[in-house]
């Protein structure tokens, strides 16, 4: 068994920053990928950015470019750096892990940027 467990989350301004942190626990033994994913009231839940387990990133165009996420191996911890926020990167950030075939999911945190 795995637990994610979020936090940093909070109300920001628009333009402002925000680093969300992601701890992992429990039974880990080869993570393949650990990423961010988002969910906005009246929509779907989307993939904000991940890093592959030999450090291979991808981000969302919408975020492109003000983002950056980082993994501490070591600690089994994965952040997400956010900058110029948007009152539309308001939502519940979730964290994810993949291992083995399995996905893992946080409790997730929220963010509110407001305009």
């Amino acid at each position: 068994q795995v637990q994610l467990v979020e936090s940093g989350g909070g109300l920001v301004q628009a333009g402002g920053s925000l680093r969300l942190s992601c701890a992992a626990s429990g039974n880990i033994f080869r993570v393949d990928v650990m990423g961010w994913y988002r969910q906005a009231p009246g929509k779907q839940r989307e993939l904000v950015a991940s890093v592959s387990s030999g450090g291979a990133t991808y981000y969302a165009d919408s975020v492109k470019g003000r983002s950056t996420i980082s993994r501490d191996n070591a600690k089994n911890m994965v952040y997400l750096q956010m900058s110029s926020l948007k009152p539309e990167d308001t939502a519940v950030y979730y964290c994810n892990l993949l291992q083995r075939g399995i996905m893992y999911w946080g409790q997730g945190t929220q963010v509110t940027v407001s305009s």
